[in-house]
């Protein structure tokens, strides 16, 4: 569907979970919450494409068990398929609700543990002149746009919440950490766009990269700590207006 309407252990361990993605779509509104005036879209495994290195079994880097989806990736994996010169990931590229207008957004909270670094995690991709109108990255306990500006300073070993706003129509993208507009920016034109999620290495990274996405009914609902630090749990939320 496409809318143009409004036994080897390689540390450190970078380990995302995400519990729950939610697409929203409706008109700008300023509002108190980033969500306001957004609708969720339903989202099923249907609209989940697995990319992941070329030459390994799905279940080597990914694997959905009681609610979680977990990613993994080695810095010396293949790219996803043959041919490609593009760096290793195990991500997801979300099918059925790509777009070329309108305002869309996607929610998460996440936690990163120390030592991840080198990561893209979330990204809008489609661009006129470039792969992607926006990717937030993890770089030494910083969450960025890119490689710049940092969005926030700490972010490891805690909770934190990112809503990205792609205001098509207005060439406009926002970010907000915990609430608060972090960073605001242009777009980067594009006729077709859509969210992806995951593990997919970028300069300086980890030797070895893991993500979980875990979904609940709601993305209000109480998260449990997971025992094992080295990991960042991750509930996302994709949203339309």
């Amino acid at each position: 569907m496409h809318f143009s309407s409004s036994t080897m252990i390689l540390l450190p361990l970078f380990h995302l979970t995400i519990l729950q993605f939610i697409i929203l779509y409706n008109a700008p509104v300023a509002l108190g919450d980033p969500k306001d005036g957004f609708t969720s879209l339903p989202l099923s495994q249907s609209n989940f494409v697995i990319h992941k290195p070329y030459d390994v079994a799905q279940n080597q880097r990914y694997s959905f068990v009681n609610g979680v989806h977990k990613f993994f990736v080695f810095s010396t994996d293949k790219p996803f398929q043959q041919g490609s010169d593009t760096k290793p990931r195990t991500e997801i590229r979300v099918q059925g609700y790509d777009y070329s207008s309108g305002v869309w957004q996607f929610e998460g909270e996440g936690y990163v543990p120390s030592g991840s670094t080198g990561v893209c995690i979330m990204q809008v991709f489609g661009a006129s002149s470039s792969a992607t109108t926006l990717q937030v990255r993890v770089y030494d306990g910083s969450l960025t746009s890119y490689r710049a500006p940092v969005l926030s300073p700490n972010i490891y070993n805690r909770w934190f919440r990112l809503n990205v706003i792609h205001d098509v129509d207005a060439s406009n993208v926002k970010i907000y950490i915990d609430g608060t507009l972090k960073y605001q920016g242009s777009g980067k034109g594009g006729s077709s766009h859509y969210f992806k999620f995951g593990v997919y290495e970028q300069n300086d990274p980890s030797n070895y990269m893991e993500s979980a996405l875990e979904e609940y009914q709601n993305s209000s609902k109480e998260l449990k700590v997971h025992e094992n630090i080295e990991m960042i749990r991750y509930v996302f939320e994709c949203l339309i207006k």
